[in-house]
């Protein structure tokens, strides 16, 4: 089984869905409201231990009523808490906006998630017990360096999802194993709205980078190979949200499992697909035996989008 552990944030997404979101100054009416365990790096562990990984997790929730209930959907997911700080006050919250074609708007306030400025100790001697790091920029960036250098140093592979979007410094770069932006973090990073260019340009500072595309899939880049774009299935989105953090999640699972990039991309996309079906973000990342079927028969994962 591959072992898997996530520095990230947690937060409780606030989710509202409209028929379409408001504009500047514009008051709309919104059809639900939701209150679902979120956070870029929670996301990510749930979706690597669905998919089949040993995940722990390292970050911080509040002495909220959010902070106990993030918590426990961790561990219901069977992801492992036990380096998870509780931090004086209120756990991170997203305030998420969803329209009726899935696609969303977020506002972020990182709560408990900026209080994780550092490693401790234990927290490094768990990062060197995993085959993957995984990393996101919703805790300190002081934090997300030192994790990805102590991997480094311990041999541990990293990936890194640059978002939200925001300049980053060489010595992360230069601890980084696998890139992981949307086409407009990999425009912001590098100035150019190609994302094959893109991915040629970021190639400079890390050895992989895979540019993921929404609904045209994704593209795979390595120095001294041919990039590689692998389309993803046609379906009908509901919610796009933690779309991307399924996709990473089920990533590092499948290469951590020695899968090829081609199929690894393939099983990650199948994944992501499953996801944007159904609404929420942690609720929505499948588990492993939904992605094998669905990769074994994506006919039936398209059908519905006819």
């Amino acid at each position: 089984m591959t072992s898997i552990v996530v520095l990230g944030s947690t937060n409780m997404d606030l989710v509202t869905y409209v028929p379409r979101a408001p504009a500047l100054g514009e008051t709309v009416t919104g059809r639900s409201f939701r209150t679902i365990p979120g956070g870029k790096g929670a996301n990510q562990a749930v979706a690597a231990a669905r998919a089949g990984a040993e995940v722990a997790m390292i970050g911080a929730v509040g002495t909220d009523d959010f902070g106990v209930r993030l918590r426990a959907t961790l561990e219901h997911c069977a992801v492992d808490t036990d380096l998870l700080r509780t931090a004086e006050g209120s756990s991170g919250t997203a305030h998420v906006v969803v329209d009726d074609d899935g696609g969303n708007a977020i506002v972020v306030v990182p709560g408990a998630n900026g209080t994780v400025t550092s490693l401790s100790h234990g927290d490094e001697a768990l990062i060197g017990t995993a085959d993957a790091l995984l990393l996101q920029l919703e805790l300190p960036l002081s934090v997300v360096v030192e994790g990805a250098v102590t991997a480094r140093r311990l041999g541990v592979r990293t990936f890194l999802t640059p978002a939200p979007a925001q300049p980053l410094p060489p010595e992360l770069l230069a601890a980084t194993d696998l890139l992981v932006p949307n086409e407009h973090e990999a425009a912001a990073l590098t100035g150019l709205t190609d994302p094959r260019a893109a991915a040629q340009a970021l190639l400079r500072d890390v050895p992989e980078v895979v540019v993921t595309l929404g609904a045209a899939g994704s593209l795979y880049a390595a120095r001294g190979a041919e990039p590689l774009a692998v389309p993803a299935p046609r379906v009908r989105a509901v919610d796009t949200t933690g779309a991307g953090d399924t996709f990473v999640g089920a990533l590092a699972v499948a290469l951590g499992e020695g899968r090829p990039a081609p199929e690894a991309l393939a099983w990650a996309q199948t994944a992501a697909a499953l996801s944007v079906q159904r609404e929420g973000a942690s609720t929505s990342m499948p588990y492993r035996v939904e992605i094998e079927g669905a990769f074994r028969s994506p006919h039936i994962l398209e059908a519905d989008a006819v």
